[in-house]
């Protein structure tokens, strides 16, 4: 059954029967229309058992609301978007009640190799010692920008003697001369 050959008048006089306490008038229209809504119910992904109790809800819902009904005729609309709110409501619950898949006990640390960590030791000993190769200038800006998160320029410009709008502009032209010095001295392959 779908909703264009759903007889909507015949829906209205039994729901209106219903609702004046006609019990064969609700049965009759519960067995007119249960198998639409168990197919909205389905076709929103439900398995058998979760769109019973989404069929039943609804009927439940109709009874709750025989008097907020003001158009019988579109009585059939009305179920079938409770119908579809409830099993969409049902479908969360079911993905927010999936057990979480089973977690290691432990994290695995991602710590380097110890061929790794022999490389990094040597890169690290070659840097600074090209680093003491600089002018003074050089050394101490450089040293400052390796272990000062975010520098306050204006406290660096005070310490050094320099413009703080100079300071960036000097970090640049002291790490091109680290640079070219590895390169030359043939310690910077790891660049």
């Amino acid at each position: 059954m779908n909703v264009a050959k759903t007889d909507h008048a015949r829906v209205a006089s039994l729901f209106d029967a219903a609702r004046e306490g006609d019990r064969a008038a609700l049965d009759e229209l519960v067995s007119l229309l249960t198998p639409l809504l168990w197919q909205v119910a389905r076709d929103q992904g439900l398995d058998t058992e979760h769109a019973a109790d989404v069929v039943q809800t609804t009927w439940l819902r109709l009874l709750g609301s025989f008097a907020e009904i003001r158009s019988p005729v579109a009585l059939t609309g009305w179920l079938i978007t409770v119908t579809k709110r409830e099993a969409w409501r049902t479908g969360e619950r079911r993905q927010a009640e999936r057990p979480l898949p089973e977690l290691p006990e432990r994290l695995v640390e991602a710590s380097p190799a110890p061929e790794e960590g022999v490389l990094r030791e040597d890169q690290r000993v070659r840097l600074w010692r090209a680093v003491d190769n600089l002018p003074e200038r050089c050394r101490s800006l450089l040293r400052i920008v390796a272990f000062v998160h975010r520098p306050d320029y204006a406290e660096v410009g005070a310490r050094l003697g320099m413009p703080r709008g100079s300071i960036g502009p000097t970090r640049g032209r002291c790490l091109a001369r680290l640079r070219e010095q590895l390169l030359a001295n043939g310690e910077g392959d790891w660049l």
